[in-house]
């Protein structure tokens, strides 16, 4: 048994709740073995009492599964986060709130192709309009943390390099919107091509280093999956809940609800499912469930949750997500965009708003 092997035993060991393991997110400092033991040095951040627990449990039992181990010892530092989470906030696992953000809501998916972005973008600006039809300014953020893939400055309509004030980046803005995306930093036939650590590095600066200014919701578009990005923005950013996208069928369901669970084992409370392409309308005003139906009750049901609300499978959200106008912001009265100002109401009693 050397050193190296001890390192790759323990990429069996995933960080609880997500699919990354604890070797690939840098949490292990150095590991040893010595006359028949093996030792370990971890480091984590994390104000969550049961995690160092459920680490050190799943490290000895990964260890004395070795050949040759007969004994093991674990050493943990464990660094608590930099901030409390919010008032009335449930997520034990976040860092520092940026100044002036009163609430902040993942928009995640577990799998691709839900649609999510869209919906985040739609829902956006459904809430800058629901707050400012109750009279108040809309002071929604969208922070776009699909790195790979950032989709949101095209179906926001936005162009440009935000600017620097001091060490901060200061968001674009559109449609009553404030906006930050990993395409406004790179070109638009130039591929992101990071490991993790870098992923997680970009979404701490979206969150620390980016002049938000005065928020009601900042809403965070994730990447499909439990990887990088989730475990970066909880350990990042006090989340007050997460909202999950899916779309009725089995295919997605079974993702999403994987994705639900692994914000509850981080102590996220879920504030909802949403379910895309719920139905086509034909010519004649009947509804076609092209994808099934009854995918995001069950979902929201089997998650303890609620379901927010069904988006239908309109070609204007897809045309306005194209040219940079949401259906909500372009199609005001249309059916897809009062769903959205459903969901945004539904989410703005949730948050207390």
């Amino acid at each position: 048994m050397t050193s190296d092997s001890l390192k790759e035993a323990l990429k069996q060991v995933k960080y609880p709740g997500f699919s990354r393991d604890i070797v690939s997110f840098g949490l292990l400092r150095s590991a040893t073995f010595d006359a028949g033991t093996a030792k370990v040095s971890l480091a984590i951040t994390s104000s969550d009492p049961k995690l160092p627990t459920m680490l050190k449990t799943e490290v000895e039992k990964c260890l004395r599964a070795q050949p040759g181990v007969k004994d093991v010892i674990i050493e943990l530092a464990v660094s608590p986060a930099k901030a409390p989470p919010k008032p009335g906030s449930a997520n034990l696992g976040g860092g520092a709130v940026p100044a002036g953000l009163k609430h902040s809501v993942a928009i995640a998916s577990g799998k691709g192709g839900v649609g999510k972005s869209t919906f985040a973008v739609n829902l956006a600006c459904a809430l800058a309009q629901v707050l400012i039809a109750r009279g108040r300014p809309g002071r929604i953020g969208l922070m776009d943390c699909d790195i790979y893939g950032p989709s949101v400055p095209l179906m926001m309509g936005i162009q440009g390099r935000p600017e620097i004030d001091g060490e901060s980046l200061v968001p674009l803005e559109r449609h009553g919107v404030k906006v930050m995306s990993m395409g406004f930093l790179v070109d638009d036939n130039t591929p992101v091509v990071w490991r993790g650590p870098m992923i997680m590095k970009t979404i701490q600066q979206f969150v620390q280093n980016v002049k938000w200014g005065e928020l009601d919701v900042l809403l965070v578009d994730l990447p499909p999956g439990t990887g990088d990005a989730q475990l970066s923005l909880v350990q990042t950013l006090p989340l007050d809940g997460a909202l999950i996208v899916t779309t009725p069928q089995a295919a997605s369901t079974n993702i999403a609800r994987k994705g639900g669970i692994m914000f509850q084992k981080v102590n996220v409370p879920l504030l909802g499912v949403a379910e895309n392409m719920s139905w086509f309308e034909d010519a004649a005003g009947n509804k076609q469930a092209l994808f099934g139906e009854g995918g995001g009750a069950t979902t929201a049901e089997l998650l303890g949750t609620t379901l927010l609300g069904q988006v239908p499978l309109f070609p204007e959200i897809r045309a306005g997500g194209d040219c940079g106008m949401p259906v909500v912001v372009n199609q005001p009265d249309s059916k897809p965009a009062q769903v959205f100002r459903s969901i945004a109401e539904s989410l703005l009693t949730r948050l207390k708003v």
